[in-house]
């Protein structure tokens, strides 16, 4: 895996690390590998992998 990889809402997170909301607002996570992927402010989102665990 690596940093820049994309997943959506309600995938299974591919790799533990600080994720990133795409676009704005905006946010980051720590996300651990297995996990699913979090809504932001309610919405369905996509997330960008910015540092791995």
């Amino acid at each position: 895996m690596a940093i820049g990889r994309t997943a959506k809402t309600g995938e299974v997170c591919p790799e533990s690390g600080v994720w990133e909301v795409v676009g704005s607002p905006s946010t980051t996570a720590p996300i651990a590998n297995g996990n699913r992927m979090p809504p932001y402010s309610g919405k369905a989102v996509t997330w960008k992998l910015i540092m791995l665990a």
